[in-house]
């Protein structure tokens, strides 16, 4: 069920209202209900992968729990084994597959393993990303193992964040559900506040990019100069957009019920550095690969070349995770080596930014960074959107040539573009706000008129704007 459907307009109430009529001893098995539901007006029968793995995880977390030695790491890697085993059959498989009958092909050798007609289930990299988290904090010793089944069914399956994220941890999201959630005016309005916003991102901005950026990319060859740097610059919006618009959904959704999802998403487009960009991007997929990649890798704990392998180990995965193509893995692998110069050439940059003309215009440094910190990640963005990367090629090459005069008023003078750069324009101006305070607590100290009219007008754009006759999917259901 898309959150940007009428279905959900519906769904959305109608489980809010039950959940807090409902006594607190089953509102576990409510919210559970309502997940299933929520999941199967996708694909239906996806509910037994779900109910597979957690099935699985279920009992790992209580063997692991009781095991001791080899046994322990024994239960752990099995868990970790079901998880990915599924992740690698469902996403991958036919990746390996077409690249493998391209090598034999090349050998002049038969490959006669056919592609299989399957589909990716909605969100499956993330909930399997969620369920190892469980079994590894089991390991480590920082969680308890779950003993009640249901329980640990709705902190897979709860709806909110089921199919993209945040992807939670178990010390934060399970221990929630066993608390009783009353009905809080104040809370209720936040969370209403944090999903229009959301709505807005989405619907406004998101969607109305995605009809430039789609007519472009999937046609690449057909464009030089100006339409290929617009829809780039498009893109990074729209994918932004799409995502934290989704996360807010979600994070407000579960926080009118009275459930705190963690923050996935801060301003990432005002970071100075790479390295602050995945601080403030996805934080609840970057934190996982830190946590349970980076850091047992050995981090930064080692010496220079094998800290600089760790680094693109991570990066590139990174980038696997979120797709079967060569496109991502360039993407992940060029963030990497953007980490890696990065901390090659600190000293140099340090003593650039000392030098005295550099230091007359210091309160410019910050603004600087940011700007060729956008650049490198919306060169990037070319290979996370491109189809192949042939396309991803035309593009870098082709996006600065024909660059005319009449190319560009053609590409810019127009009512699309005009709405589209002003909608974006509306939304960093908040984030301008945002860097000193939350919008919804700086609208806080202003009158009520000044408050109230600034939400009617935020309805209004949505109501007026929106793109609501054909409803997109969020660009991270495919992960």
């Amino acid at each position: 069920m898309l959150f940007n459907s009428l279905e959900f307009l519906a769904f959305f109430p109608v489980v809010t209202a039950l959940y807090f009529l409902a006594p607190h001893r089953v509102r576990w098995l409510l919210l559970l209900a309502a997940s299933c539901v929520f999941y199967a007006a996708f694909i239906p029968k996806y509910l037994f992968i779900l109910a597979f793995l957690i099935l699985v995880d279920y009992v790992a977390g209580r063997a692991i729990e009781h095991a001791e030695g080899p046994r322990r790491r024994a239960f752990l890697v099995l868990s970790l084994a079901a998880n990915l085993g599924l992740l690698g059959f469902f996403k991958y498989i036919n990746f390996v597959d077409a690249n493998l009958n391209g090598l034999f092909s090349l050998l002049g050798l038969a490959w006669v393993i056919p592609h299989l007609d399957i589909i990716l289930p909605i969100g499956l990299s993330f909930h399997t990303f969620q369920s190892m988290s469980y079994t590894i904090e089991v390991y480590r010793g920082r969680v308890a193992a779950e003993r009640h089944l249901g329980i640990y069914a709705l902190y897979v399956m709860f709806y909110p964040q089921l199919v993209a994220g945040p992807i939670e941890r178990p010390y934060n999201l399970l221990h929630q559900f066993r608390e009783e959630h009353t009905w809080d005016w104040d809370r209720v309005a936040d969370g209403l506040k944090l999903m229009t916003w959301g709505f807005f991102k989405k619907v406004v901005i998101a969607d109305r990019l995605a009809l430039y950026v789609n007519q472009i990319y999937n046609d690449p060859t057909g464009h030089t100069g100006w339409p290929l740097i617009v829809a780039t610059y498009f893109f990074a919006f729209q994918i932004y957009c799409d995502f934290s618009g989704y996360t807010d959904i979600a994070i407000g959704a579960a926080q009118v019920m009275g459930f705190r999802l963690m923050d996935n998403f801060n301003r990432p487009y005002f970071s100075k550095s790479i390295a602050e960009f995945w601080r403030r991007w996805h934080i609840s997929l970057s934190s996982w690969f830190r946590d349970y990649l980076y850091i047992p890798l050995g981090g930064s704990r080692v010496p220079l070349h094998r800290w600089q392998v760790n680094i693109l180990i991570v990066f590139i995965l990174s980038g696997l995770w979120h797709g079967a193509n060569w496109t991502f893995l360039a993407w992940g692998a060029l963030h990497g080596t953007y980490i890696v110069i990065g901390a090659a050439t600190a000293a140099w940059r340090r003593r650039f930014y000392a030098a005295e003309l550099m230091q007359r215009v210091k309160w410019s440094h910050r603004w600087i960074h940011a700007f060729i910190t956008f650049h490198l990640v919306l060169i990037a963005w070319v290979f996370f959107r491109a189809n192949s990367m042939t396309d991803a090629q035309f593009v870098i090459t082709h996006a600065l040539s024909g660059l005319t005069r009449v190319g560009f008023r053609a590409a810019v003078m127009t009512d699309y573009f005009l709405v589209s750069v002003v909608m974006i324009a509306i939304m960093e101006g908040v984030h301008l706000i945002e860097r000193h305070k939350q919008m919804r607590r700086f609208l806080d100290d202003k009158p009520i008129a000044v408050r109230w009219a600034f939400y009617y007008a935020l309805l209004l754009l949505i109501a007026n704007f929106g793109m609501f006759h054909s409803p997109l999917e969020f660009i991270y259901f495919q992960f």
